[in-house]
């Protein structure tokens, strides 16, 4: 039988909690604002790239702050970033991390419909050996 083509057993996984969700496409993740993305690199990377920034189809004014974690350290955070704004570059260098994190949290007091924040991790590229 023909072997299909498909990830590498050792490619990046990702890990999301029982109440979180997410969409890949493109290239890019689009979360819903709380969020936490684990990704279990499985070999040696070298560096995360990204652009972030709030999803077009964001309902409201909410902000969100973009922050990168490696095995448990913060590696990168963002300034607030709202609807509109331009995206924020994302480079994080990765060699000797096991797991990254991938957090976004709400900036300032949420309204109601500050909660329906929409934030991309567009582009998303993690570079491995």
């Amino acid at each position: 039988m023909a072997r299909r083509p498909g990830p590498r057993p050792d490619s990046p996984t990702l890990r999301v909690g029982p109440s979180d969700w997410l969409w890949q496409r493109y290239g890019s993740v689009t979360v819903p604002s709380p969020s936490s993305v684990t990704v279990d690199l499985n070999r040696p990377c070298t560096a995360y790239d990204a652009l972030a920034r709030v999803d077009r189809l964001t309902l409201g004014d909410g902000a969100v702050r973009f922050a990168v974690f490696g095995d448990g350290s913060r590696l990168w955070r963002s300034p607030a970033v709202r609807r509109g704004t331009a995206p924020v570059p994302v480079h994080v260098p990765l060699t000797g991390v096991r797991t990254m994190r991938l957090v976004v949290e709400p900036v300032g007091p949420q309204r109601p419909v500050g909660r329906l924040v929409l934030a991309d991790w567009a582009g998303s590229r993690i570079s491995c050996r």
